[in-house]
């Protein structure tokens, strides 16, 4: 099936739902989409400072220890 197609069908059966639910998909969506929209920016912005030469190495112990203690949480 394609994209298209996808979101016609969900759009189809999001319709047949009551309003409520409709005004609840529909925040949660335009929410996605935004949080994209973000991240895209923010990706745009790292790529351009790398294209730049102002990326640093990382260390990648320390990155997983501090993904680690937030997703602990």
């Amino acid at each position: 099936m394609s994209k298209t197609k996808t979101i016609q069908l969900a759009m189809e059966k999001v319709a047949t739902l009551p309003e409520a639910a409709q005004e609840r998909i529909g925040r949660d969506v335009l929410e996605h989409i935004e949080g994209l929209a973000e991240l895209r920016a923010e990706l745009e912005v790292g790529i351009k400072q790398l294209d730049a030469g102002l990326g640093e190495e990382l260390d990648m112990d320390e990155v997983i220890a501090r993904a680690r203690r937030e997703h602990e949480k």
